[in-house]
């Protein structure tokens, strides 16, 4: 029974977007496969982790009757790579096994039944719909997620907070020493609303959206999240708890502050960082009128200090930071500046972009 007959690259595109979020080893052998279903000459791939789900279809269908199965995603994935770009490939079920055709290159993979496979149930009412361009969303989620947290035990601080409030949309992640805040405006308004994402979703769209103005529509319910887009439909669950209240954490009366080049600051923080160790990270900011003295020293006593002229007049702070949160800050932003507020040594300090409200990113101090 043929199921498609293609170019490569027909088959590889819709295969690379489902397959990302298949894990090899699973506690449901199933889940290392995606669904393939075919009607007409359309092809669906579906894929999920029972977190997440991931849809997408091509005009690829070879073959009158309809049919569904799965087959091992990274196999597959694997198979395609490595077959040449001007064959023509097929696909093909009989007595349980897929065979994949390409010149004179044939393999035989394994199926389990389309039935078995688990798909996400769909929430039935969703409680608001957000219609944003594609190239939005993807900064919005570029400007935060390297502030989000990896394996807490806080669970809630594994996901990125996406706020809908007024004609604002707002993400913000946080892994409790640093948060990074970033808003965008819409033309529609709505009530507040706020959800969760799962990190997976979020690394997985990071990938998946374009820089482009075509539309993505956010479909939010009370445990659930969709995104359309292109030809592709993700699902997510959505993390349950409260997030950290951002707008408390947002220092609003630091007086000491200045703009200094973002290149130049980072650069320095780079040649800084090479005497740090693994286990600390520290680094020393000494700010006084008309310079910025950077400093870390190592177990073995060993030493870098960078010096830096700033345009600044205020008191002298003496201040340390883990220089992963600076650098992560510094190497993620596109502007040639950068605006720091301090308050004193025991303070955290904000890092914005001169003249733009929309970005803010809070990072705690650290005992030197």
């Amino acid at each position: 029974m043929q199921l498609v007959k293609t170019n490569r690259d027909a088959l590889l595109r819709p295969l690379q977007i489902v397959s990302g979020i298949v894990e090899r080893r699973h506690t449901l052998p199933i889940l290392a496969n995606i669904l393939i279903k075919k009607e007409g000459e359309t092809v669906s791939f579906l894929s999920t982790d029972i977190e997440v789900q991931i849809s997408t279809h091509a005009p690829v269908g070879a073959g009158g009757e309809a049919v569904a199965t799965t087959v091992a995603a990274r196999k597959l994935l694997d198979i395609l790579r490595v077959l040449p770009e001007t064959d023509d490939i097929s696909l093909s079920l009989a007595n349980k096994r897929m065979t994949v055709q390409s010149g004179k290159s044939r393999f035989s993979l394994q199926t389990l039944a389309a039935e078995e496979f688990p798909t996400v149930t769909q929430a039935k009412q969703y409680d608001a719909t957000v219609t944003l361009p594609q190239k939005t969303l993807k900064h919005l989620f570029n400007m935060v997620h390297f502030s989000m947290a990896q394996q807490d035990i806080r669970y809630y601080l594994n996901g990125l907070l996406l706020v809908v409030e007024g004609n604002n949309v707002i993400a913000v992640a946080t892994d409790g020493h640093r948060m990074a805040f970033c808003q965008v405006q819409i033309e529609q308004e709505f009530a507040h609303q706020n959800v969760i994402i799962p990190r997976k979703t979020i690394m997985e769209l990071q990938r998946l959206l374009e820089e482009i103005d075509d539309p993505v529509q956010i479909d939010i319910a009370g445990n659930q999240i969709k995104l359309q887009f292109s030809d592709i439909e993700l699902i997510s669950k959505l993390v349950e708890g409260k997030f950290p209240d951002y707008k408390r954490v947002l220092p609003a009366n630091h007086r000491n502050e200045f703009i200094i080049d973002r290149n130049a600051l980072l650069r320095s923080l780079q040649r800084v960082a090479i005497m740090t160790s693994d286990k600390f990270k520290g680094v020393r900011c000494l700010i006084s009128p008309g310079s910025m003295k950077i400093t870390s020293i190592n177990a073995d006593q060993e030493e870098a200090v960078e010096e830096l002229e700033i345009d600044y007049g205020g008191e002298s702070v003496d201040i340390g930071f883990n220089v992963t949160y600076l650098l992560d800050v510094l190497n993620n932003l596109k502007c040639d500046q950068v605006h720091i507020s301090l308050g004193d040594a025991n303070a955290s300090a904000l890092i914005s972009i001169p003249g733009n409200a929309d970005f803010k990113y809070v990072v705690m101090p650290m005992r030197i």
